[in-house]
């Protein structure tokens, strides 16, 4: 299954051609649905046939190898296999995904402390830190963050082999969420220059291109959460 969004994440469409159907979900050849998965939720929007539409309510990853599930609205009607389909995504959901999940880089290239968890939101955002209770100035957290998207940084994705990610333990941030390996290479986001990065660790999330697009960001509750885990919400300023 081609997985489009890997190589263009401003894709909003494609066709396709349906090669299952079940229990409520579709499988096709191509997408660019992108599937829930390293804190960020599953694309929704729409698959459109000759004849039929139905609503995609969430996209999962299958059972085998880079597979996406489709996962229709209760009682939509389903193309049949060996339909050519449009898929659409909710872009204007998605490309807040986006902004959303390039900000938390930018959160965690700030925060010296490992990432103990996270979630991607289209309003609201958070990642979890195991630093000390206080060690946290929401403030500056706030300013230098903003000051990173002001910066108008590039974003970009390298590849790199199993086995180097091996040997650079550094480079994974998260405790909870290990990056997917045994396929030969690892997915790295890279935003700033390559010789002189501000963030670069394995995600095969989607993301802005360019830190700019995120806009301004807002800092909301800094949570304690356990003796060495402090939550910090982020949310988009749009007005």
């Amino acid at each position: 299954m081609s997985l489009l969004f890997r190589d263009d994440a401003y894709l909003k469409s494609c066709t396709a051609t349906v090669t299952a159907i079940g229990d409520g979900q579709v499988t096709l050849d191509r997408t660019v649905f992108y599937p829930m998965g390293g804190g960020q939720p599953g694309d929704t929007g729409w698959l459109r046939w000759n004849g039929g539409e139905t609503r995609i309510v969430d996209a999962r990853k299958g059972d085998g190898p880079d597979t996406v599930v489709h996962v229709a609205e209760d009682d939509d009607a389903l193309p049949a296999p060996g339909a050519e389909v449009e898929a659409l995504i909710d872009w204007d959901r998605r490309h807040r995904l986006m902004r959303m999940h390039t900000a938390m880089h930018l959160l965690c290239s700030i925060v010296d402390g490992d990432v103990t968890g996270g979630q991607v939101g289209a309003e609201k955002s958070r990642l979890d830190f195991n630093v000390p209770a206080g060690a946290l100035d929401k403030e500056a957290i706030g300013a230098a963050l903003n000051g990173m998207v002001e910066a108008a940084l590039p974003v970009s994705s390298l590849w790199i082999a199993d086995e180097e990610l091996e040997a650079k333990p550094e480079l994974v941030r998260t405790m909870s969420v290990k990056p997917p390996t045994g396929a030969g290479k690892v997915r790295l986001l890279l935003i700033g220059a390559e010789d002189d990065p501000a963030d670069l660790q394995p995600c095969g999330g989607t993301h802005v291109a360019n830190t700019s697009e995120i806009g301004a960001l807002k800092i909301g509750k800094i949570e304690n959460k356990g003796r060495q885990n402090r939550r910090v919400n982020i949310l988009l300023d749009d007005g």
